[in-house]
């Protein structure tokens, strides 16, 4: 008897499985925990329901139709342009033969070694990327949507956006062909979730004004926890879509979290010489530490540990300015993204994607010949590959613009049938009148078991936006 076939290689698929659960645990309870801190305290279950319920629905969506439709065969190959590589085509992956099969890639083939793990590995470990992006742009919606269209939107937006981006830019798809880098979804997963949160804010409308205006964390040590599974966790966001357990893996590791520590300490220095108060902030420092990790997923394996720290100088300074001086302007100054997921993700996640264009280092090699020299690498602008640029300009532009007009066509579609924002007596008193349930009981409450009373803010006009009261 053998454990498993020739094929298998058990470090690289013990590697994609800890890869895999460790993007699940930014998440759930990362993503989790991280929201449920920075939301007033009356939405902590709301968001932390929010985020559970998400994650759920797109696993189930992703094994039964999802994962061949963003790594399958094409829909349909004889179709013109980008069309005929647009995305797959629908498929389940739950019979035994599907899921204990070697993994495959069908456009990637001969484009990369082959895989070394089981196909339920493969479909495991994007589905854990397919689950992070939506309740990353939760963070937009927060303290208005109606659970009710949360529940449907998801699935319909993991399905008929997640699946376009991931199959063109990592399904062998159009852009994949082109030429376009995305090592880890700079543009696949934070581009678009800062661009489909940014539109679904606009059309559900904002929060309560008291809301706006007394929107302060309820919880900074819980924030802290979050903000650390995050940043630990993109090991695995990082280090595992290498697929190989190799030394590409391991560069990818060290210049995410060089980039991270980078765009941190950048960050607090523009808030202590720059910013409104002249004082450095902890969730300033926490919004840094996610431009830092953003900016560099597109660019992990390709660029230097110099490029990490250019990239995130670059990336956390540009984003600095967008908070601070952009968000006082049209439109953004009109749409109430709760946690400016549209700067942290989606301005981030754009400057990092264009930055690999400049800084990819031909000298990193992604695979190696037999004989150890370079099978394949990359080259950006300052290494002579100016087209390189306008590759990752082009499939920024298509993200951006099919994943915010598919995001305002299902929402319209949905609210066909279901109201997207909660109504407004809902949204005074928030958990108890969604869930019936509390973050911070009173402890007379729980002792006689009455429920208690939400006690509503004396309204106050709402402010003009306060970057240290907000971080995604």
């Amino acid at each position: 008897m053998i454990p498993y076939p020739s094929w298998l290689n058990a470090g690289d698929n013990a590697w994609q499985l800890i890869s895999a659960t460790l993007v699940g645990l930014m998440s759930i309870p990362g993503i989790a925990i991280l929201y449920g801190g920075l939301v007033q305290r009356k939405w902590v279950v709301n968001t932390m329901f929010m985020a559970f319920t998400g994650f759920s629905l797109v696993l189930v969506a992703w094994v039964l139709w999802e994962f061949k439709m963003g790594f399958g065969e094409p829909l349909n190959s004889h179709w013109p342009g980008i069309l005929g590589a647009f995305v797959g085509r629908p498929g389940t992956i739950v019979g035994s033969a599907s899921e204990q099969q070697q993994a495959t890639i069908p456009l990637a083939t001969g484009a990369m070694p082959s895989f070394r793990f089981p196909q339920s590995t493969l479909a495991y470990f994007h589905f854990a990327f397919a689950a992070i992006t939506p309740l990353l742009f939760l963070g937009s919606v927060i303290g208005r949507m109606n659970i009710r269209a949360w529940l449907l939107f998801v699935p319909l937006w993991s399905t008929l956006v997640y699946t376009v981006n991931a199959f063109l830019l990592w399904g062998g798809g159009w852009w994949a062909q082109q030429g376009a880098l995305d090592y880890s979804g700079g543009y696949v997963i934070h581009l678009a979730a800062g661009t489909s949160g940014f539109v679904a804010a606009a059309v559900i409308g904002p929060r309560l004004a008291r809301d706006r205006a007394h929107g302060v964390p309820n919880n900074l040590p819980m924030v802290a926890v979050g903000a650390g599974i995050l940043w630990l966790g993109w090991n695995g966001f990082n280090g595992g879509d290498m697929y190989f357990g190799g030394h590409n893996a391991a560069a990818a590791v060290l210049n995410t979290n060089l980039c991270t520590a980078v765009a941190l300490l950048v960050w607090v220095f523009w808030d202590m010489f720059a910013g409104p108060q002249r004082k450095p902030t902890f969730l300033g420092g926490i919004n840094g530490m996610i431009v830092g990790l953003v900016a560099i997923t597109p660019a992990a394996g390709f660029v230097t540990g110099i490029g990490a720290i250019y990239i995130g100088v670059i990336s956390s300074s540009i984003v600095w300015l967008a908070w601070n001086y952009l968000s006082k302007v049209r439109p953004f100054n009109k749409v109430d993204d709760a946690l400016g997921v549209v700067y942290t993700h989606g301005i981030a996640g754009l400057a990092g994607g264009m930055l690999v264009g400049i800084f990819a280092d031909p000298a990193m090699a992604v695979y190696l010949n037999k004989d150890g020299t370079t099978a394949f690498s990359t080259s950006g602008w300052l290494y002579g590959n100016l087209d390189q640029l306008w590759k990752q300009a082009g499939a920024a532009g298509t993200v951006i613009l099919y994943d915010g007009v598919m995001t305002l066509l299902i929402l319209k579609a949905i609210g066909l049938f279901v109201k997207l924002r909660a109504p407004d007596p809902v949204l005074e008193s928030g958990d108890l009148a969604v869930h019936d349930e509390e973050a911070y009981p009173a402890e007379t409450a729980v002792a006689t078991g009455s429920e208690p009373m939400a006690v509503a803010a004396t309204p106050t006009p709402a402010p003009q936006k306060e970057p240290e009261t907000d971080s995604s």
